[in-house]
């Protein structure tokens, strides 16, 4: 039986399957919160009935994509523009036929990639409809790719186009990853921070194992990631979820300094008492 699409109802996640999955790892992980009323799983066709297109540009040569309505957790899939062309990193959920024509328009995507599972999205549509010679996952990351087919198995450092760095952070997951815009200064933080905002405005951040279950860091991994950010430039950061200018390094690695102090917590802290 040929293998097809399938997404969680409840977080969103896609798996290849010859029939409506078993159950969802993503959900199944201390992470996720399971669906209260069982599994409930969705082929590609029923997905993508009556969700409609959505992006905007959030800073210049950067775009979000994203469906409405949202598929599970929610997911906005970034396309930044670099000298080799268009990069894909994370994913919407879902991408209707007025966002692929627009990905298209704008000549494909040279390269995809992600922090992580929260980020994953619908990679494995853009993979198939736009067939671009690099899906670049963590090597620590491919148990959850079942979706789509990872061409490049990348390292603790991978430059993913000329000014896009790819680092292992680890934290939230082992494998977790973030992307160094160097020519923009935006790192795509992936879930290694959350970013909580009133509107367009910045109000607090917070670091997590689980946010859900509120697990924070431990002490090693905040220090972990803390030494590679320390060693980035950046005055903005977007997360699978959302873009928030200004939050920059010293803000983070403040944020990161208030966990090494004592007891780490999962909750935010005000931006006010990191400046």
């Amino acid at each position: 039986m040929p293998l097809r699409p399938y997404a969680c109802d409840n977080c969103g996640h896609w798996q290849r399957w010859f029939a409506p999955p078993p159950g969802c790892p993503v959900c199944t992980d201390v992470r996720n919160a399971l669906p209260e009323e069982g599994w409930l799983f969705h082929s590609a066709d029923e997905v993508g009935n009556g969700r409609q297109a959505r992006w905007v540009e959030v800073a210049p040569g950067v775009t979000g994509y994203w469906c409405e309505p949202q598929l599970g957790l929610g997911s906005t899939g970034w396309v930044i523009e670099t000298d080799a062309g268009a990069v894909g990193w994370e994913a919407a959920g879902w991408y209707p036929p007025a966002a692929l024509a627009d990905l298209r328009r704008r000549g494909g995507l040279v390269a995809l990639g992600a922090s992580h599972v929260h980020g994953y999205g619908a990679l494995w549509q853009l993979q198939d409809e736009l067939a671009p010679p690099v899906l670049a996952i963590g090597v620590d990351d491919l148990v959850w790719t079942k979706a789509f087919q990872v061409t490049w198995p990348i390292d603790d450092r991978h430059e993913l186009a000329p000014g896009l760095v790819v680092y292992r952070s680890g934290g939230h997951f082992p494998g977790h990853n973030v992307l160094h815009d160097t020519r923009r200064g935006i790192l795509f933080v992936g879930d290694l921070i959350k970013v909580d905002l009133a509107g367009t405005t910045p109000v607090g951040l917070s670091c997590h194992k689980a946010y859900h279950a509120q697990i924070p860091l431990s002490h090693a991994e905040v220090r972990q990631a803390r030494e590679l950010i320390e060693t980035l430039d950046f005055q903005a950061v977007a997360t699978p979820f959302e873009f928030a200018a200004p939050v920059g390094r010293e803000q983070v690695l403040a944020l990161f300094d208030r966990q090494l102090r004592g007891q780490p917590t999962a909750g935010p802290i005000p931006i006010e008492e990191l400046t």
